[in-house]
């Protein structure tokens, strides 16, 4: 059972939490602008690459099931 020295309720521990928080924050690289946008624009190229693509799966499997049923 724990005494009541180490139990502590959410008013207590939160501001320790934020100060933990903040200081791992302070740690964290951030990428600059030009990385952001470039790989940015890389996710919407593969992304309408793979939209593409699966559009022509789509149409192939569409026709080939197409043609079988009749």
């Amino acid at each position: 059972m724990k005494t009541q020295a180490t139990k502590r309720n959410f008013f207590q521990k939160a501001p320790e939490f934020i100060g933990e928080v903040q200081q791992e924050t302070r740690k964290v690289t951030w990428p600059s602008r030009k990385e952001t946008s470039l790989t940015t624009t890389i996710v919407f190229v593969l992304a309408v690459i793979a939209a593409i693509y699966f559009m022509i799966v789509d149409q192939v499997i569409y026709r080939a099931l197409s043609w079988i049923i009749g």
